[in-house]
């Protein structure tokens, strides 16, 4: 997968500009505050349909006008493609590819693969659990348009029973017959996610385990650990569970148990590695998340992801950036950095520099 071209009118700091990438590496340099994330942003929203900076969509329109309009051409192994995102002040947004107008953001996920990798990232770890989750159902999602759906019809149904559970706390209720209805909505959609979170974090662990062995010589492992635990992943063990809680969560106001607690945990050996790791070790941990995630789609899909790394490499130590260096080199990549440095130089990229909004083509 490979995008060729982005033009950007009105999107955050750029007035109008238009980048031409090439297949391989591509570095964006500058200093800070002058746009460089804002193009990676940009590619991101064709993939996600969603900035993976800010919920509110109006801040990606440059301070004093009305909308903007982003444009980006890309192909897979297949064909091209030619995608347009329109958004204006008054909230209404637009997105087409090859002309069709995509209404759904399951459509979209189909199109364009990408795995982001950003200082961020590196919070996945210790971070709150909530980190972990948005991880498992981005890298699915883009795998299994049919998984968003789900997600989508899972959170509804759970604000939905969330909101029933409050009015019986307070009301002093002990049942309701539409707490069974919920219940069973949540049973369905939530066994259908932990199958694909399951067989996700299986197949991601094979590429993960053998890319962490390789940078540090450690044995690592991802362990999908599900709230509602069942030996057999099904619509009757979610429900029974759901059920056998159901004077608990009453009695609590909300929901105790279901796919919205899951957790995605990390060891070296038999040690979870948010309890007792370095930071080094814990930075080797996402890399390698991050590097099974593109053999992973590569493997599902047959061709690699566009990989953008955002200010990264000043965040690894010599041999780790030496390792990413050494496994980007059949991939696109769009790389941003406030300075070329050695390692940097060492790759065959095409590179540019950014400054006050304004890209240029420089000499790499």
């Amino acid at each position: 997968m490979k995008v060729k071209r982005l033009t950007a009118t009105n999107f955050r700091n750029y007035g109008r500009e238009e980048v031409e990438f090439c297949d391989n590496t591509n570095i964006i340099f500058g200093k800070n505050a002058q746009g460089k994330t804002n193009l990676l942003e940009a590619i991101f929203l064709f993939s996600q349909g969603r900035s993976h900076r800010t919920k509110l969509d109006s801040e990606m329109i440059k301070f004093g006008e009305d909308f903007m309009k982003l444009s980006l051409e890309f192909s897979d192994k297949d064909r091209d493609y030619r995608a347009v995102l329109q958004l204006f002040k008054n909230g209404k947004k637009s997105i087409k590819i090859n002309n069709v107008p995509i209404t759904k953001l399951s459509m979209l996920m189909r199109y364009l693969n990408v795995v982001m990798f950003s200082p961020e990232d590196l919070q996945l770890i210790k971070g709150a659990p909530q980190l972990r989750r948005h991880f498992l159902d981005e890298a699915i999602s883009q795998l299994y348009p049919v998984y968003l759906k789900r997600l989508i019809s899972y959170h509804k149904n759970l604000a939905q029973k969330n909101n029933l559970l409050k009015k019986l706390k307070f009301s002093g209720k002990t049942s309701d017959d539409m707490l069974d209805v919920w219940n069973e909505q949540l049973a369905e959609d939530g066994s259908f996610i932990m199958k694909y979170r399951a067989d996700f974090t299986e197949k991601l662990n094979v590429f993960a385990s053998k890319i962490h062995n390789e940078i540090c010589k450690e044995n690592f492992n991802l362990l999908y650990t599900p709230s509602v635990e069942c030996d057999i992943i099904d619509k009757e063990s979610f429900y029974r569970k759901l059920s056998a809680a159901a004077a608990r969560e009453i009695e609590n106001g909300s929901s105790l148990y279901g796919i919205q607690r899951d957790e995605l945990r990390f060891f070296i050996g038999d040690k979870e590695i948010k309890s007792y790791a370095s930071q080094g070790q814990q930075r080797t941990a996402v890399l390698s998340l991050k590097l099974a995630q593109t053999e992973l789609i590569k493997d599902l899909r047959g061709e690699y992801p566009v990989l953008l790394l955002d200010d990264i490499m000043s965040e690894l130590d010599e041999s780790r950036r030496a390792y990413l260096s050494g496994k980007i080199t059949d991939k696109q990549v769009i790389l941003t950095c406030t300075d070329i440095d050695s390692s940097a130089k060492e790759l065959a990229a095409t590179v540019f520099k950014v400054e006050h909004g304004s890209v240029k083509r420089a000499e790499g």
